[in-house]
């Protein structure tokens, strides 16, 4: 895994994420996308393994859902994004240089 492959994947996953991890991840998955994909999931069945809310009457209330929101949001978010690692519209320095023509000039004689 390159530096800007693992930039990528602290901008998603947020950057107190473990790299050796990460590392471990991707040398087993082959791809970013997937080794973010697999820690979402890995968050958000974390989240699902607790009760999404608990009320203690006239002492406290805790509300997780908007966090389970917000995970499979970054879930969907990565599927459609580009990553690093894929070829297509996220390597936009690579299709510049597949779509570069290049000409000679010649000087123009004009004759009377």
């Amino acid at each position: 895994m390159d530096e800007f492959q693992r930039s990528w994947l602290l901008a998603q996953l947020g950057p107190d994420t473990d790299l050796a991890d990460l590392e471990r991840r991707y040398f087993r998955l082959g791809s970013v996308r997937a080794v973010a994909l697999e820690v979402l999931g890995e968050r958000r069945a974390k989240l699902l393994a607790d009760p999404l809310k608990i009320t203690v009457d006239g002492v406290v209330t805790m509300d997780l859902q908007e966090n389970l929101r917000g995970i499979e949001r970054q879930i969907e978010g990565v599927r459609q994004s580009p990553a690093p690692d894929e070829p297509g519209e996220g390597n936009q320095a690579e299709d510049a240089v597949t779509i570069l023509a290049t000409t000679q000039l010649v000087p123009v004689h004009r004759y009377r």
